[in-house]
């Protein structure tokens, strides 16, 4: 039986692997493959069992076997190099611990977790997440922290709600975040914009929007910005709370990268004025486990009880079994060696990433420098779109984004790439860079070639 069950499944994986078979085909019976194979039913079942085990074909009872839709997915798998995605690096992630973590609150937290818990987040969580912090040059207490269900969920929440300074306009940097961008579209907030590059931003433009135009707070990411890199100085941050005090704005800093910053020294906005002039968000979906969906926001005393209003009427509160869970995470000492191993992770795939770009980008291709994090940004070529680049890397299995979707219209441009290392393989990034700046290459040629025949037939 051993031999005929094998080649069974070596067949069945032939016509996988060469697209005779696709995901959704329903395949032969037990009974065709008996007789095909001279064998018994037995034998067949044997073969599709193993099969299932591989998570390559599953049953349905009475109907029969079929390919797994992700069959296809999963094939192409070695093929693809993916600066696309934001998520944090599946090989780097604690499963097995934190399945530890979840087992242990659902056994310490059982009662809890059938009723609702407390709005604010839990107490014991929020102590936790104090200690946490402080590591990060926030000092603040529990009574101040709310957890909520990702940080998406508190920068939708602060879009919509009033703020103590009664203004109503939301200034953001230019390019930002594409998640804060459609949470002003959806509420139709008026906002303006502020050009951002590596080299920071204009302080003196900054002052005159503040001064003529009733901003209500300031969306700033202060360290691997998303989607170019770029991180402030302290003294940019210091005099930017300056302003921010000076004409009654407030600033929500959305810090989701900050465990990452090789500076020692460098300090969160939230350390220049911690009395509440700043909002500090810290969400744990980057450097931890996106499914979790826990996030906290630190929050002026005076806005606390608004802000739990508008957050009841959306989720009334965030997953107790997520918080017990990470709570004994943090408490536990995990998540620190947890953070000194992705640390050193994204640190090596971004310097070579910086390499490859120095060593195959085209001259007339800019990239951001940074020194870690996810995010490196590519202004290409006047001639050539992001749009054409990312459709001629798509047909070789190569992901980028095109970064349009981060600009307010007014500020739109159409090319600028970003590329994320989080989930592309370290073995793979310089053959990426050299198929990118080939593509940009060919287009920029065959613009100017169409450019110099127009110009010759004149």
């Amino acid at each position: 039986m051993s031999s005929k069950y094998l080649k069974i499944m070596g067949e069945i994986k032939l016509r996988l692997a060469n697209g005779s078979l696709i995901a959704g085909s329903k395949l032969p019976s037990v009974r065709q493959l008996s007789e095909h194979f001279s064998c018994s039913k037995n034998t067949v079942i044997k073969a599709y069992t193993e099969l299932e085990k591989e998570h390559l074909i599953y049953s349905i009872s009475k109907s029969g076997y079929y390919v797994v839709n992700e069959y296809q997915n999963a094939s192409n798998e070695n093929e693809v190099i993916d600066f696309l995605s934001a998520g944090p690096d599946k090989n780097v992630m604690p499963y097995l611990e934190f399945q530890h973590c979840i087992n242990q609150a659902i056994e310490q937290y059982k009662e809890e977790l059938f009723t609702y818990s407390d709005q604010q987040g839990s107490y014991s969580l929020r102590v936790q997440l104090v200690k946490y912090l402080q590591d990060l040059q926030v000092f603040t207490n529990p009574e101040r922290l709310i957890v909520v269900s990702g940080s998406q969920q508190a920068l939708n929440l602060l879009v919509s709600m009033p703020f103590p300074n009664g203004k109503r306009n939301i200034l953001i940097e230019q390019p930002t975040y594409f998640g804060f961008i459609e949470s002003i579209s959806l509420h139709q907030a008026n906002t303006f914009g502020i050009e951002l590059s590596m080299n920071g931003i204009d302080l003196d433009r900054l002052e005159y929007i503040f001064r003529n135009n009733d901003i209500k707070f300031f969306y700033i990411i202060p360290r691997f910005h998303n989607p170019l890199g770029h991180c402030y100085t302290n003294s940019e941050k210091k005099k930017i709370v300056e302003l921010a005090e000076k004409y009654d704005v407030y600033i929500v800093e959305d810090d989701f990268l900050g465990d990452l910053d090789p500076d020692t020294k460098s300090d969160p906005f939230f350390a220049f004025n911690p009395s509440g002039r700043v909002i500090y968000i810290k969400s744990f979906s980057k450097i931890f486990l996106p499914g979790l969906r826990i996030a906290t926001v630190v929050l002026p005393p005076l806005m606390i009880n608004n802000f739990l209003r508008y957050k009841f009427s959306s989720d009334f509160n965030s997953s107790a079994l997520s918080q017990g869970a990470l709570e004994i995470y943090l408490k536990s000492g995990m998540f620190n060696s947890h953070l000194k191993k992705i640390k050193e992770v994204y640190r090596t795939k971004m310097q070579i990433l910086l390499d490859a770009c120095e060593l195959l980008l085209p001259d007339n291709a800019y990239y951001s420098k940074p020194t870690s994090g996810f995010y490196l940004s590519i202004s290409l070529p006047g001639n050539v779109t992001a749009k054409q680049i990312v459709h001629m890397l798509n047909e070789q299995h190569i992901y980028v984004d095109d970064a349009s979707r981060f600009f307010l219209p007014e500020f739109k441009k159409e090319n600028q790439l970003r590329l994320s290392i989080s989930q592309v393989e370290e073995s793979k990034i310089k053959l990426g860079v050299e198929r990118l700046a080939h593509c940009i290459n060919l287009v920029a040629n065959r613009k100017n070639n169409i450019t110099a025949n127009k110009f010759l037939t004149l």
